[in-house]
């Protein structure tokens, strides 16, 4: 593929110049050493990001391809990627098309810290190209791997650019129907247990829950926002019947966070769906291993990481695919609406 010459332009002295630091200090940040002052590091990288600044050896590796290499970053902590069947889903659909190319797929795990090192290792030639998949908005590290390498992302960018390549679910229209069944259903006190807002997904599925009840003429009975975990869904809950009268119904932005709500709702001896009806989001395996079973919105998550891995070995290959791909949710009726 051809290296954008605006990005690869800047030489390490003009980065050296603009961060106010010498040239051995650049190098010093550009390979990772931990023996540069925070202020330096800082001053380093702001001025890698502005010249679009790109280490030689990443440009020699993206020319020729020499790692056969490609990243997935997920700015997450251990705990919820491997606690979240989303994320195995996802990654199975990734391996199932880089295992058939000639690229191998390495994880990364990562978080948004000043000693970071997810984004100076990636940006100095060890990979290819990138997938990222579930950014949250202080995740300002992945702008510089998109600097570095080509990337597409798994769920709209926080920070959405013209260039950016992702493949995302409509996640208004799926938070839209999940709350719409509840309201054909005859549900009135309906409430919602967000994602974080952080997130797009979790931005986007409680503005599809506003959309429908605003078009009935209701009123949300509460929002809260609980962390697509299952600890963090049931501290929603409880937040929620705090409040006092308890919701006829709740549209619950996952499956795990549904889990959580669930033991709440049993220990306080209300019934689902009889008092408390719930439609959850993902059908992951979660879905039918609770009692009742949830009712919930089925997304594409196989799927989303086959078309995410596709896109990136197109632009690995000199093509130009499609920027933006959306795939549709569909709702799966259980017991639990």
């Amino acid at each position: 593929m051809s290296i954008d010459a605006t990005r690869a332009a800047a030489t390490i002295e003009e980065v050296a110049a603009a961060a106010g630091v010498s040239r051995s200090t650049v190098s010093r940040v550009v390979n990772g050493s931990t023996s540069v002052s925070p202020a330096a590091l800082e001053a380093v990288r702001r001025a890698i990001a502005e010249l679009h600044y790109v280490p030689n050896r990443a440009a020699r590796s993206l020319a020729s391809r020499q790692t056969h290499a490609i990243a997935l970053v997920v700015p997450e902590d251990t705990s919820r990627f491997f606690g979240d069947p989303f994320f195995a889903a996802i990654v199975s659909g990734i391996n199932a098309r880089i295992n058939k190319s000639d690229f191998v797929l390495n994880l990364f795990i990562a978080s948004d810290d000043p000693g970071d090192k997810t984004s100076t290792y990636l940006a100095n030639g060890s990979v290819d190209g990138a997938i990222i998949v579930s950014h949250h908005t202080s995740d300002t590290f992945i702008d510089r791997i998109a600097a570095a390498v080509p990337v597409v992302y798994g769920g709209r960018p926080v920070r959405e650019r013209d260039r950016d390549h992702y493949v995302d679910v409509d996640n208004v229209a799926g938070g839209r129907d999940a709350t719409q069944y509840l309201i054909d259903r005859g549900h009135r006190r309906i409430a919602t247990i967000t994602g974080p807002l952080t997130m797009p997904a979790g931005v986007d599925r409680l503005e599809g829950f506003r959309d429908a009840l605003a078009e009935a003429g209701l009123q949300e009975a509460a929002v809260e926002d609980g962390g697509f975990t299952t600890d963090g869904g049931a501290a929603a809950m409880r937040r929620i019947l705090d409040k006092g009268e308890a919701p006829d119904a709740l549209f619950i932005a996952s499956d795990l966070m549904a889990r959580g709500a669930l033991s709440v709702l049993a220990a306080e001896g209300l019934r689902v769906p009889h008092d408390v009806a719930i439609v959850g989001f993902d059908d992951s395996p979660v879905a039918r291993s609770v009692l009742p079973e949830l009712t919930t919105m089925r997304q594409p998550s196989f799927a989303q990481g086959e078309m995410m891995a596709d896109i990136l070995l197109d632009l690995l290959a000199g093509r130009d695919p499609q920027h933006v791909t959306i795939l549709n949710t569909e709702l799966v009726v259980r017991e639990s609406a």
